[in-house]
């Protein structure tokens, strides 16, 4: 399975979701909007205003949101 977390420094929300992944074992990659102009407008697509958002290869949401992070197998 893809996880890729799209975020921003210094967002508890983003850093929240992060530790969970990692706590729950799943493989991920960490995007900051901030530095990628692709990304950042990549996630605008998404119909997103806010960071975290995570997308996997069959959904994608916004937030820290431990009910999505547990329904996620590694």
């Amino acid at each position: 399975m893809t996880v890729t977390v799209y975020s921003k420094p210094s967002c508890v929300q983003c850093n929240a979701t992060i530790q969970a992944l990692n706590k729950k074992g799943i493989d991920h990659a960490v995007i900051d909007v901030t530095e990628d102009q692709a990304a950042y407008d990549h996630v605008i697509e998404l119909g997103a205003q806010q960071v975290p958002v995570v997308e996997t290869e069959t959904e994608h949401w916004t937030g820290y949101r431990p009910d999505k992070i547990s329904g996620l197998s590694t």
